[in-house]
Order: C-alpha cells, then sequence, then structure tokens
C-alpha cells in the first residue's frame, strides 16, 4: 500500500482548497486567515475518538479563544451530518465539510492506517496551527485523540 500522505510546510500557507460549513455555506480555506486557528482533521463524526476530540476542543474552547485562536473542524461528512454531530454535542465551533477529501490530501492529513489490524487509506487525524497569516505553525499527524486539547495547549503556552 503507497502512503499518500504529504504534510504542509512549516511557515507556508497551505493550499487554497473549498470547503461546505454544516450549515450549508461555501468556503475557502482563505477562512482560516485574519486571526490564529487550529484546524483539525478527523475521520467520521459520531465515531467513539472523533467524538472524544470534538467534545475536548469544545471543553477547552474558552481557554483557546482566550488565547486569540479560532477551531476549525475538518471532515468528510456532508454538512447534514455535520449539523447533527454540532448540535448533538454542543460543538459551538466551525465544523468543515471535504468530502472528495481534496483538503485531506492537500494538507497530509490522508493516507495509509491501521483501522482495527487492517491497513486502510484514510482519514489521518491531524492538527495544525496557524499563525493570523494562515501560515502554519505547527503540524501534528497520527494524534491520539485523549488528551489531545491539553497537550496542545501547554505546547501553545495557553
Amino acid at each position: 500500500m503507497t502512503q499518500l500522505q504529504a504534510g504542509v510546510t512549516i511557515g507556508e500557507t497551505p493550499p487554497e482548497v473549498s470547503f461546505v460549513t454544516a450549515e450549508g455555506e461555501a468556503c475557502t480555506s482563505s477562512v482560516f486567515a485574519g486571526a490564529p486557528a487550529i484546524v483539525y482533521f478527523y475521520p467520521a463524526a459520531f465515531t467513539p475518538g472523533c467524538t472524544t476530540e470534538a467534545c475536548d476542543f469544545r471543553d477547552h474552547l474558552d481557554a483557546l479563544s482566550a488565547g486569540g485562536y479560532r477551531v476549525y473542524a475538518v471532515s468528510g461528512d456532508d454538512p447534514a451530518t455535520l449539523s447533527r454531530f454540532a448540535a448533538e454535542h454542543a460543538l459551538t465551533y466551525t465544523l468543515l465539510s471535504d468530502p472528495q477529501h481534496a483538503a485531506a490530501r492537500a494538507w497530509g492529513a490522508w493516507g495509509e492506517k491501521t483501522v482495527n489490524g487492517e491497513q486502510t487509506i484514510g482519514a489521518l487525524r491531524s492538527t495544525f496551527v496557524l499563525d493570523a497569516a494562515g501560515r502554519v505553525i505547527r503540524a501534528e499527524y497520527g494524534v491520539d485523540p485523549v488528551g489531545h486539547v491539553a497537550r496542545l495547549r501547554e505546547a501553545l503556552a495557553l
């Protein structure tokens, strides 16, 4: 199986890609510029690890916001699924749909992984921190969802 992950380069702006919000509105990655941002990619809404991670960001959102960060979550889920996910778990940050996985591929959040002991290709749990100009200042791949945001806050001194 061929590894597809390429990754983004620290100090550069990630490639321009298109998304659809949970509300069904089109946007591009330029939405991340203007304030520091945390953009995290996750495999699928309503799965145990992804729900843990989403709720972890929710529970730390006040501290992240106080540090000036906006949070964006990206998955291949359709907008209706994202909307239900946000409502069910009281997620108040922006959820973005990447149905063709173009953003995940462009950012290196797509590649080989092991699921239930089997090799597969798919979304890789990844987190990126961007400065106000939209440049990558931190990239994490293969993120463990349990305690991830606390570790991220520590790294960002928040």
